[in-house]
C-alpha cells in the first residue's frame, strides 16, 4: 500500500493525509511518513503547507485537527465531534422558535444542527452565511433564505469579511443563534478576529440571541474576546456539563438552561 501511495502527487497525498488526520484526530510525521510511503522531510513539508491552509496544526513530531487558542478546527473535523451534546442544544434552541419568525444563524457546526429542525417551522425566514446551512435549506418552499455574501473562506466554509458584517448590519431579525470555540470567566471567545467581527454584528441585529455552547468549550481560552456571557438573552448548555462550570454560570448571574441528552437507545430502560 504504502509503495502505491509514493507515486501519488503531492495535492492527492495532502489530501489523504488531511483526511486521515481529521478522522483520527491526530498523528505523528514518523507514522505518515510510513502510511504514505514517503520521507519525513516530504511530510514535514506537507504538514507545513496544510498548516498554512489552516486545514491543520502543527505540533511537536506531528499534526493535529485538535483547536488551539489560536486556530480554529476545520470544519470537516468540527461536524464529527459531539453530536449528540449538539443535536441535544439544537433540539432546546428549537423550542424557542416559532412560524413567522426572521431567525439569523452562524457558521457553527452546533447551530447546524439546529438549521436542520428549521423546516419544522415554516414559514421562516432564515438568515445566515454558512454555506452548508444555505445547501441545506435552498429547496425548502416554505424558508424565506437570505444567503449573506462576503469572502468565501473554505477553512470554515462560510463567507465572512467587511461585506458579510456590512450585509449583517442592514438587518433586524427576530432571533440570532450563535455558538463559540469557548468560554471563559463571563465571557465569549474566538480564535479569529474575522469571525469575531461577524458574531458580533449578528448579535446587535437582534432582537433576541441565544449562545449554544458543549461542555467540551466551557473553562477553554481562544484568542479573542467576543462579548460578555451577559449580552445573550439565553445560554444554552449540554446534559453533560460538570456541575462545577452550572455552579460558575450561577455564581455570574448567567441567564441559562441545559439542554438535556438522551440516552441511547441500548441503554434506556426496558
Amino acid at each position: 500500500m504504502s509503495q502505491d501511495r509514493s507515486h501519488r502527487g503531492p495535492v492527492q497525498r495532502r489530501r489523504e493525509i488531511s483526511d486521515h488526520v481529521l478522522s483520527e484526530g491526530s498523528a505523528s510525521a514518523a507514522d505518515l511518513a510510513e502510511r504514505f510511503g514517503v520521507s519525513p522531510m516530504t511530510i514535514y513539508r506537507d504538514i507545513d503547507e496544510l498548516e498554512r491552509e489552516g486545514v491543520l496544526r502543527k505540533f511537536r513530531g506531528g499534526v493535529t485537527a485538535q483547536p488551539s487558542g489560536v486556530f480554529e478546527s476545520n470544519v470537516a473535523f468540527r461536524k464529527k465531534t459531539m453530536r449528540a451534546e449538539k443535536e441535544a442544544l439544537a433540539a432546546r434552541a428549537a423550542t424557542l422558535i416559532e412560524p413567522g419568525m426572521s431567525v439569523l444563524i452562524d457558521d457553527s457546526t452546533t447551530v447546524l444542527e439546529l438549521a436542520r429542525l428549521l423546516p419544522r417551522f415554516e414559514p421562516l425566514t432564515v438568515v445566515t452565511n454558512f454555506r452548508e446551512a444555505i445547501n441545506l435549506l435552498a429547496e425548502e418552499r416554505g424558508i424565506q433564505l437570505m444567503a449573506l455574501g462576503g469572502d468565501y473562506d473554505p477553512l470554515h466554509d462560510s463567507f465572512l469579511g467587511v461585506s458579510c458584517v456590512e450585509a449583517v448590519e442592514a438587518l433586524r431579525v427576530d432571533l440570532c443563534f450563535v455558538s463559540v470555540s469557548s468560554v471563559y470567566g463571563d465571557h465569549a471567545f474566538h480564535q479569529e478576529q474575522r469571525i469575531v467581527a461577524v458574531k458580533r454584528a449578528m448579535l446587535a441585529a437582534a432582537g433576541r440571541s441565544v449562545l449554544l455552547i458543549d461542555h467540551s468549550k466551557l473553562g477553554r481560552t481562544a484568542l479573542h474576546r467576543l462579548t460578555p456571557l451577559s449580552t445573550f438573552d439565553l445560554v444554552l448548555v449540554d446534559g453533560r456539563t460538570p456541575p462545577d462550570d452550572l455552579r460558575s454560570l450561577d455564581e455570574r448571574g448567567v441567564r441559562y438552561d441545559v439542554a438535556p441528552i438522551p440516552d441511547p437507545p441500548s441503554r434506556r430502560p426496558r
